[in-house]
This record gives structure tokens, sequence and C-alpha cells, in this order.
């Protein structure tokens, strides 16, 4: 059975002696089902003006009269969206449709004050709730952004779909070894993927551990062997850089030419997607740009070049939502139309990765247009910027990067582009 629905989220509309209110204005969260709606409170307030209208969250960076910042209140309505969810995937496997109702007391018995819960030692079915005690507490303690807590959604899913009732004393050597099968035989995940699902439940059972909700740490010592290879980094060379500029667009494919600028500007510039799609009028000083990453929160300062500038420069006249620099579509379409892009402008040089499952090693060859997304713009800027023999100190500055650890993958690839570069000196 499948119950179509809405979940949106919207600022409730308040008026006062006629004029629409638009300060301090509550934040609803609204369901459509089976042409019934229901209403609910969130419990947070937001100036109209810090709302945005399209992504149903607070702007970020904004903040409300209490404080309370725009990746709290988003984790907590994504975290609100997430059980109205599982509420209706539990009606439609019982095969039940649900009255306004039942749902709606069904999501109130999630948030019950806490005063009327008394303290006692998790059961079976307690698992999953201290989980979501974990992400809520871990994101408000470490700020977490929405794909950080969309990551934990995701793990959740995996242990549900792998059992549906867990406990903490389940996850011993064996529990844990039947949990990294099931990754790799079920979900057929890369090792490299399960290293990474199998980090984040340790996060979780040792948070756990410490609140002394459990007493069994068999996590701590087991380190599956999972083989793995070093992720190829997917770049432009200089000489695939110049032949994405200046491949002429089909007339009837006008839309990639804006496409082309803003990754263009992402490889001039080294920012991430998301600072691109946040930059604003007011973030341009001149010969330079300072912005405040949204990912880690880095003040940076990154000067212009003349490539960066002319792209600014082609839109200074033209008005953008929120007073954007750059048209700056989503994040998915983008990546879309960025491959379509460089498929027609034959950037299809054969690109293998290697990659295990198990013990079994996979090699793939695909043309490197099919892995271009938004992120090989900033990875084409380092790359490209050690190459000229700019230092890596200052690569860093402009980047963000703190960790000279996470710049050496780049720097080995420097190498490897200046020892072929010399090489043709050869066949002089």
């Amino acid at each position: 059975m499948n119950i179509k629905r809405n979940i949106i989220f919207t600022l409730e509309s308040r008026k006062k002696d006629g004029v629409l209110i638009v300060e301090n204005v509550p934040i609803r969260m609204r369901v459509n089902f089976a042409s019934k709606r229901i209403e609910f409170t969130t419990g947070y307030r937001i100036d109209a003006e810090k709302w945005d209208t399209d992504k149903q969250r607070v702007r970020n960076g904004c903040t409300n009269k209490l404080k309370q910042s725009a990746s709290e209140i988003n984790a907590s309505l994504l975290g609100y969206y997430t059980e109205v969810q599982e509420i209706f995937k539990k009606f439609e496997v019982e095969e039940i449709m649900p009255t306004p109702e039942q749902i709606k007391e069904a999501f109130n018995a999630l948030h019950k004050p806490i005063e009327e819960v008394k303290p006692r030692k998790p059961t079976p079915n307690a698992f999953y709730k201290v989980f979501d005690d974990f992400v809520r507490d871990c994101g408000r303690q470490n700020d977490w952004t929405d794909s950080t807590y969309e990551k934990f959604a995701a793990v959740k899913n995996h242990l549900m779909n792998f059992r549906s009732e867990l406990t903490f004393d389940f996850f011993d050597e064996k529990g844990l070894n039947d949990y990294v099968t099931y990754l790799r035989d079920v979900k057929e995940m890369r090792n490299s993927t399960i290293g990474k699902q199998l980090s984040f439940l340790k996060w979780f059972l040792r948070w756990a551990f410490k609140k002394g909700l459990h007493q069994n740490n068999a996590y701590d010592s087991y380190k599956p062997k999972l083989k793995s290879t070093q992720k190829k980094i997917i770049f432009l060379t200089w000489e695939e850089l110049n032949k994405l500029r200046e491949f002429e667009i089909p007339a009837a494919k006008q839309a990639l030419d804006r496409v082309r600028d803003v990754f263009l500007f992402q490889c001039f510039t080294g920012l991430r997607y998301s600072d691109v799609f946040n930059l604003r009028r007011s973030d341009i000083k001149g010969d330079h740009i300072e912005v405040t990453t949204v990912k880690t929160s880095d003040s940076l300062i990154i000067e212009l070049n003349k490539h960066s500038k002319a792209i600014l420069d082609k839109y200074k006249d033209v008005a953008f939502e929120d007073d954007k620099v750059l048209p700056v579509i989503t994040n998915q379409k983008m990546n879309d139309y960025l491959k379509e892009l460089a498929e027609l402008a034959g950037i299809d040089e054969p690109v293998r990765q290697t990659y295990y499952r198990g013990n079994e090693r996979i090699d793939e060859v695909t043309p490197k247009y099919a892995l271009l997304g938004t992120h090989a713009g900033r990875r084409t800027f380092i790359c490209n910027a050690l190459a000229l023999g700019i230092p890596p100190q200052v690569v860093m500055k402009w980047t963000g990067h703190s960790d000279y650890k996470a710049m050496k993958p780049y720097i080995d690839i420097a190498d490897d582009i200046k020892a072929n570069a010399m090489s043709k000196f050869n066949q002089l």
C-alpha cells in the first residue's frame, strides 16, 4: 500500500490590524494526504526575511529571537519530516489508511514532555530512540549541517533495514560481522563505503557507552580488514579546462552557458558549490571576495584573477534573487547539466577507478564527463594552482584547508603533472 502525501514547512500567516506579521513568525508543518490536511506547530519562530520559501528552511547563517541557529532549527525540521515519513510507512506496512487523528497522535507520542518519561534501562525497541537522542544531542553540540543530519538518517535506515529491532548487546564481534556482511552482500556497498558506515555506527555506540546506556564495548577493538584504494581525484587539466571554456554551445542548449560560467568560477576560485550558491554582491570587495564557508564556517579572502573577474563582470548588471552574484541552480541539476556539457565538449578521457567489495577487486573504466560534478571545480582549482607552482600554504589559505594531510593527494597529482610536462622536452 502506498499513501501519497506531501509534507511542507511554511510560515504561519497571521495579521495584526490588517497588516501581515513578518517578525518572529511561527514555523508550521503541514501534512497533506488523501484530500486531508493536518497542521503541526514546530515550536520554532523566525523573521519572514530569514525564511527561504523555496527550500522551506531558515536561511543559512540566520538566527531567531532566542538565538537558535539556522542549522539547529533546520535540523529539527528535517527530524520532524523523517518522523512523519516513518509514521506513514508503518501504516503502509499494515495496509491501513490512517485518519488525521491517528497521524497526529503518533507524532505527538514522539514528543511527550521529558518529565513524563521515567528513566529506565533501554529496551530492544529503545535502541532507535537512543539513536535519535544521539543525533539530536551531537547535532546541537557540534552544529551539524543538513548534510550531516542526512548522513545519519541514512545510517539509521540501513540499521532498520538490517534489523527492525536491535539491542546494544547485539553488536559484539559476531553482530558487527553480520552487519558488515549485510552491507556488502545485500546493500552491495564498496569496502570504502562500509568503512564509513562502520565509523558512524561506532561513533553512536561510543556515545551511548559513555552515557552508561550499555556495557558492550566490542566496537572498540573491532577492526575488520577492508581492502580499499585511495579514491581518484576527478579534475580538469589545463587543456581540458580551456577546451570546456572555448566550446561553442549549440543554440538549442543555451541553458548550459550559465552552468559553464558557474563551474568555471569554481575552477578559478576554489569555492565549493554551497559557497558559490550563497555568494552575494556584498561579498565582492573589488579585487577579492570575502566569504564565510557554509561547510566549515571558515572566513576566507580569495583574490580574483582575470578569469573569475570576467565571469563576475558578465553578470554584474543581471539581478538575481537575494542579491546573488551568479545564476546558480540546484546542485543535482547542475551536476546533470555539467555531465551533458562536458560530453558535448569532448571531455571523454577514459578514467579507470578501482574499488573492492569484500575481497573482489572491481575495475571500472568511465569517460571523464560521466564522473564530473560541481566539486570537480574546486579540485580543478587546487590541482592546477599547485601545478603552476603556487605554494601549498597559499592554496590552503584560499581553500580553507587547515590540514596538510588533506592536501597531500593534490600535491602528488601536481608532481605528476610537472613530471609529465618536463618529459615533453625530450620530444624536441
